[in-house]
């Protein structure tokens, strides 16, 4: 049987997001480090990475991992819910 590695590590808190296009909010403090998002209801996610932004669609209750994001969008989002996993 083999075993899941975890490179962040499992999320030790969350909070809600509030999509944003001018400031950076997935963070609450420069100590937290984002390892993904909880995504309560389907739709796109527009999401803000050292690459640029990128449009991922989830279903309903979705666990999106995704490391160096600094931002949600509001346009282009549709999806609700959003939540912030953080190490």
């Amino acid at each position: 049987m083999s075993s899941v590695s975890y490179s962040l590590g499992i999320p030790t808190d969350y909070y809600p997001v509030t999509p944003n296009d001018s400031t950076d909010n997935v963070k609450a403090n420069s100590s937290d480090e984002l390892i993904g998002f909880y995504i309560q209801g389907a739709g796109d996610i527009v999401v803000t990475t050292k690459g640029g932004d990128r449009t991922i669609s989830v279903p309903d209750n979705y666990t999106l991992i995704v490391g160096n994001a600094a931002r949600v969008k509001s346009t282009g989002t549709t999806a609700t819910g959003i939540f912030a996993l953080i190490v």
